[in-house]
């Protein structure tokens, strides 16, 4: 089933219903049978929001559910009564049922981190917290819609930014001491290194466990397999295997880092 976000509905309202765009308090718009094949479209597009997306205050939130359930009482009538005409809902402000929906929707916002999405509760930056949150929460809609590249390496991004935060919590010489430990070559710069820098430093500064760090290798090849070279040359593409793998990865960073922050 495909996913439409707020913004999405609300210009199909504005090209169904144009003369309610800018509906002003007390202005007459009525509707009528005329309209019923678009009022029918309208519900069709706002059932395919995903719960999570509609986030209003109450005050708003009974006007949308008010005025969706004048939207189908209207559609009923008419199936036996073709000259009722509607103009507003009593008790709520003088404005058309289409008008208050599309007012709802666009206050709604088109990302929004779903209930079951990591707090990231050891991620002080309230800004940066909730960014990844989206992220993931993008994550699990990929996986709900079976968009395994998009999980697979959106899941591989927000591994290698979580880890880039860790390291940037520890002392810079206890990273410095941890890269010539792992033999390896890196900037001074962290926001310079690549995934595997990230993951092999985290493991041997213990930020992550050694079963984090196996699962976070297998997200990191997945995830390089958006790269069309490798792809062929591996004979591997992106499925619901690697997206599995990527996202066991996140949860396995988040849950370190958690215990981490408890410590």
């Amino acid at each position: 089933m495909p996913r439409v976000v707020p913004s999405q509905a609300v210009n199909v309202i504005d090209k169904l219903f144009p003369k309610f765009r800018e509906q002003k308090s007390g202005e007459r718009r009525y509707l009528s049978a005329s309209n019923d094949s678009q009022l029918v479209a309208l519900l069709e597009v706002v059932q395919l929001i995903p719960s999570e997306l509609i986030n209003l205050s109450d005050d708003d939130y009974v006007e949308f559910i008010s005025s969706i359930a004048a939207v189908r009482n209207m559609i009923e009538t008419w199936k036996t009564n073709h000259s009722a005409q509607f103009e507003s809902i009593p008790g709520l402000r003088p404005l058309s049922p289409v008008s208050l929906i599309r007012q709802a929707l666009a206050k709604c916002p088109d990302e929004f981190p779903s209930t079951t999405t990591a707090e990231l509760i050891f991620i002080t930056n309230p800004d940066f917290r909730n960014r990844l949150r989206l992220d993931i929460g993008a994550i699990e809609g990929a996986l709900s819609n079976s968009e395994w590249k998009a999980a697979t390496v959106l899941a591989g991004s927000v591994v290698e930014a979580l880890l880039l935060w860790a390291l940037q919590q520890e002392n810079s010489t206890n990273v410095s001491v941890a890269v010539a430990s792992q033999g390896l070559k890196a900037s001074s710069n962290l926001e310079e290194w690549n995934l595997f820098q990230y993951i092999e430093v985290a493991a041997e500064l213990k930020i992550i466990t050694a079963d984090t760090a196996t699962q976070c290798r297998l997200g990191k090849d997945f995830r390089n397999l958006i790269h069309p070279g490798r792809a062929q040359r591996l004979g591997q593409a992106c499925n619901r295997g690697t997206a599995l793998s990527a996202v066991a990865a996140v949860e396995h960073v988040v849950n370190d880092l958690n215990l981490l922050g408890k410590r």
